[in-house]
Order: C-alpha cells, then sequence, then structure tokens
C-alpha cells in the first residue's frame, strides 16, 4: 500500500479547510448568521460534524476564520490593482469600488453587529486585520493631498467618513449583480467619493490638479 506523503496530507487538510470556509461563505449569504450551527455547515460541505469540529470549536471561531481569511485575500487583490496606477484620484476610484463590490458580496455583518456575536479577543483581532484597510485608503488620500489632486483635510476623518458611505452603499447593494443598472449605481458611488474628497475633473473626465 502506498505511503501518504506529508504534502499529500497537508493538502488534503487544506482542501477541507477551504471547503468549510466556502461553505460557511455561502450560508452566510443564503441564510444569514442567526441560526446557523456547525451541523449545518457540515452538511453544506458534505463532510462530518466532528470533522468540522477538527478545525474550529464552535461558529465564533469559524465566522473569525472566515472573515479573516476573506480580508486577507481581498488586501492582496486590492493591492495588486492599486499598485498598477499612479494617480491618487484614480487609486481611490478602484479602491471605493472594489469595496463597495466586496462588502456587497460577503454580507458579513456590520461592525456592531460582529461586535454583538464575537468575544471582544476575536473582534480585536477581526478589527487589527481590517484596519489594514484603513491604512491603504489613508496612504491614498495622503497621496492625493501631497500630488494636489486632493485640498488638504484631517486625512483620518475624511477616511472615517467615506467608510461609512461605503457600508451604506453595500447595504444598498450598489455592488450587487453585474447589469447596466448596477454598474450605473456603483459608478455614481465612486464619483460621489472622489467629489467629496475634494476632487476635480476635466472635460474628458480625467482628474487634475485642485493645488499647482
Amino acid at each position: 500500500m502506498p505511503r501518504i506523503s506529508a504534502a499529500s496530507n497537508a493538502a488534503q487538510r487544506a482542501e477541507t479547510q477551504r471547503r468549510i470556509l466556502t461553505a460557511f461563505g455561502e450560508l452566510l449569504f443564503t441564510h444569514g448568521l442567526p441560526g446557523l450551527t456547525m451541523t449545518d455547515v457540515a452538511r453544506h460541505a458534505q463532510i462530518g460534524r466532528t470533522a468540522v469540529y477538527n478545525y474550529y470549536a464552535d461558529i465564533e471561531e469559524l465566522l473569525i476564520a472566515y472573515a479573516l481569511d476573506e480580508t486577507e485575500r481581498f488586501l492582496l487583490d486590492l493591492r495588486e490593482s492599486l499598485d498598477a496606477l499612479e494617480n491618487p484620484v484614480e487609486r481611490l476610484a478602484v479602491y471605493v469600488r472594489a469595496q463597495v463590490e466586496d462588502l456587497s458580496r460577503r454580507h458579513l455583518p456590520p461592525g456592531p453587529a460582529m461586535a454583538a456575536v464575537l468575544s471582544p479577543s476575536s473582534f480585536a483581532k477581526l478589527a487589527d486585520h481590517v484596519g489594514e484597510l484603513s491604512v491603504l485608503l489613508r496612504g491614498i488620500l495622503r497621496d492625493g493631498m501631497a500630488q494636489g489632486y486632493l485640498p488638504e483635510s484631517d486625512i483620518a476623518q475624511l477616511a472615517q467618513l467615506i467608510h461609512g458611505t461605503l457600508s451604506s452603499s453595500a447595504a444598498r447593494g450598489d455592488g450587487a449583480g453585474q447589469d447596466a443598472e448596477a454598474e450605473a449605481r456603483l459608478a455614481r458611488t465612486v464619483r460621489f467619493v472622489q467629489l467629496g474628497a475634494g476632487a476635480r475633473f476635466d472635460d474628458a473626465g480625467r482628474p487634475v490638479r485642485t493645488i499647482r
């Protein structure tokens, strides 16, 4: 009988864990968090309930693992998209679009709701991870102001206002769907945030410096 290598074992564990997280995310989308059980997740992932408990002790641990995994993957993709652009106003557009689409897709409970279902230590872990998004946004705003594309303002306060706008936009479903109406809603949100940050555009829609 052939021996199972450590690499194969690790790959199998990674695949099982991915199936659990995927099943959990799909159930969040279709049913929401209230009432969701480990048994539901196991059934949806088509694996034994005991197998789920081998990876996660309870729904709270599974929720935080899912949120951290999704946030990490989102951050990697977002950084790649931002690195491909130089203009800070265009980078702001990419950030806004990606955030609204991601918030609409994941269907995670908003911050206050997450705090209500997670222990303080788990919520703090998630908050630290999500804080990396704020660092990205503040960097974009700082570059915009330094290069004269955005007027000087309180960066921390402006970032907070932008994130509030993005959460409201996602709650309305502005980033959901792929039809022309959904794209128009998302485009309006992007331009609303850019203008709110003080960006200005020429007749062709290209960002222009407000300070020369």
